[in-house]
């Protein structure tokens, strides 16, 4: 039977409806909360869903060395927010490569067994924040929503979303959510020389920032727990050496012979952060444990039934 001009209609109007579904946004779908403990919020096409993280860092809090003061300021806000009882959102910030995002994953394996999840957003998605807190609303787990790496330039929508979840709209995050960022500024939008005209003075000294310096800074206030990271002394960063070395396996002999080198490493990266001294570590174990494995060069192949190649 040949088709109707009115089929043919139908049939192009149906294709037309099935091509808009795929790039209208949808409604935010709960995950298999059970598939992990860490969950990315990705988003394409104007829809966005939560994706379990199948490897998730296996951070343990006694790794992170050098950082006992903000660590425990750290742990301490966390059992309290997995205790249910009041607990602040943080803001930690600082010289880069000093165990900020480590020591949130850190808690997070601290926790975990005890309901705590988190889940990471990139900044640029900041904007979806209530529609997550709303989800995750009335679940038995306790959440940290986590950014790394934190900061906004002018005009980002993201920007007054963060800012009414943590504080100041009529709808607010629920019991069961705090947000951890990181940040290599504590103030998260970029200043200007130009802002600082804006400050008044008083007869009797006092200084009073203008109102787009208080706005910059609003954001960063905040945030209940601000917790500060400094760049490491080169005995920290030996002492932090030490600990990934041995966290690797290497001997004690190997870990006192890779003091001068570690520094040399440091010196060539230009830092002294713990990031380096991971990496070095990395370098060396892998090094160290090389004389325990075979290794054959690429343009070789091993022999037969273990004979020896002529």
């Amino acid at each position: 039977m040949t088709p109707t001009p009115l089929d043919s209609l139908v049939q192009r109007a149906e294709q037309l409806l099935t091509r808009l579904e795929a790039i209208l946004p949808h409604p935010l779908a709960a995950p298999d909360w059970s598939a992990s403990i860490a969950f990315r919020y990705r988003k394409r096409g104007g829809s966005g869903w939560l994706q379990p993280v199948a490897h998730v860092a296996r951070m343990a809090l006694s790794d992170l060395k050098e950082v006992d003061g903000q660590k425990e300021r750290l742990v301490r806000n966390t059992a309290q927010f997995v205790a249910g009882v009041p607990a602040n959102n943080v803001l930690l910030t600082g010289a880069r490569g000093t165990g900020k995002s480590s020591l949130i994953k850190g808690c997070l394996n601290e926790y975990a067994a005890r309901g705590l999840r988190l889940i990471e957003v990139d900044k640029a998605d900041m904007i979806d924040l209530p529609d997550l807190v709303d989800l995750v609303a009335g679940r038995p787990e306790r959440f940290i929503i986590f950014c790394d790496d934190l900061s906004f330039d002018e005009g980002e929508p993201g920007y007054k979303a963060l800012k009414s979840i943590l504080d100041g709209s009529i709808s607010a995050a629920g019991d069961n959510v705090l947000i951890y960022a990181t940040s290599n500024r504590r103030h998260l939008l970029p200043e200007y020389m130009k802002e600082n005209l804006s400050y008044t003075h008083t007869d009797d000294g006092e200084v009073h920032p203008g109102e787009v310096v208080e706005e910059k800074i609003s954001l960063s206030e905040r945030f209940g727990l601000w917790i500060s990271f400094y760049p490491f002394s080169q005995q920290e960063y030996l002492v932090i050496v030490a600990q990934w070395l041995r966290h690797f396996g290497v001997s004690e002999t190997a870990v006192v012979a890779a003091r001068q080198p570690s520094l040399v490493w440091a010196l060539e990266r230009g830092s002294r952060s713990g990031r380096v001294a991971y990496q070095f570590a990395r370098d060396w174990a892998g090094r160290d444990h090389a004389g325990d494995v075979a290794i054959v060069p690429a343009n070789e192949t091993p022999a037969p039934d273990g004979l020896d190649r002529v």
